[in-house]
């Protein structure tokens, strides 16, 4: 679990604290000279007995309280932690670089991830909106996050190799992030042969992954033979290392599908998944505690814990 400040200017009101508990004291021993001068000892003694000192204490503990309380509504103060959920949003961020021709998987890599796609979609429930992105060298953006998935099922059909060499995981990974704004839970699942060798290092990207509070599913295409590309005669195998650490990273699972069947299978995994960031805002409830902690030590200062 982790604690976001939205507007953490506001934080620096917290130095009100020591100046109220400077002024709590030097009240209370001002007060007290001030009563010595026409004091009943002992009739002090039994109307108070020997908690003077606690009950002051305490004045002052609900006052400090009181006052993060409402510091901390003031920022805009979010608790984040991994919950289930079914309203969320997803990017599908697809490798659509030269490698993804192997042709380890029926008829390759890149048309067997289309299809495992386009069951992935006829899974979503429509509370969910998706986003597309293919990346090679560069990040293509094909459609933000929708719930018209007749209209993403026609772009994911028209994803095709991009002629910009490479493979460019980290502006993948930032661009995927990009699209997912908003409170809803913010879930990317990328798909690559994990041979990242141009652009935005992983390493830069999970810098950025990690504030967006953005987890990431990887999945893994490729044999580990490694697929021949016919027309040129080169192979390329899959490079598990950097999907793992993004994974891993971002609170995501990565997943290692070895035939097209356990291909399609693990969209339809990532599709029922319900563990997602979930964030809620407390700054309202944190007011609430703020003005019932100022009402309690109002009631207590009118009746019996009156300074003396």
């Amino acid at each position: 679990m982790e604690i976001e400040f939205i507007k953490t200017q506001y934080l620096l009101f917290l130095g009100i604290i020591p100046i109220l508990i400077f002024v709590h004291f030097y009240s209370l021993k001002h007060g007290k000279k001030q009563a010595l001068k026409f004091a009943n000892f002992e009739a002090i003694r039994r109307v108070t007995g020997e908690r003077v000192v606690a009950k002051n204490v305490l004045l002052l503990f609900i006052r400090i309280i009181a006052v993060v309380a409402l510091v901390c509504a003031a920022t805009g103060t979010k608790v984040w932690y991994t919950g289930s959920t079914l309203d969320y949003d997803v990017v599908l961020a697809i490798d659509a670089s030269s490698s993804m021709l192997a042709e380890d998987y029926k008829p390759n890599r890149l048309e067997a991830t289309k299809t495992a796609m386009l069951i992935f979609l006829d899974n979503m429930p429509s509370s969910v909106n998706v986003g597309l992105v293919s990346f090679s060298g560069a990040a293509y953006i094909h459609s933000l996050p929708t719930n018209d998935f007749e209209k993403l099922k026609e772009s994911v059909r028209g994803i095709e190799i991009q002629k910009l060499g490479g493979t460019d995981l980290g502006t993948a990974m930032i661009t995927s992030a990009n699209m997912l704004a908003g409170d809803k839970p913010k879930v990317v699942a990328l798909l690559s042969d994990g041979q990242s060798n141009i652009g935005v290092s992983v390493e830069d990207a999970l810098s950025y992954i990690t504030d967006s509070k953005v987890m990431i599913h990887t999945i893994g295409i490729g044999t580990s033979e490694g697929g021949v590309i016919s027309d040129i005669g080169a192979s390329f195998k899959l490079d598990e290392d950097s999907l793992k650490l993004i994974a891993s990273s971002t609170g995501g699972q990565y997943f290692r599908p070895t035939d097209e069947a356990s291909l399609m299978a693990t969209f339809s995994e990532i599709a029922v998944l319900k563990e997602r960031p979930v964030s809620v805002d407390v700054s309202l409830y944190l007011l609430l505690v703020a003005l019932a902690l100022l009402l309690v030590e109002w009631g207590l200062i009118s009746t019996k814990y009156k300074i003396i």
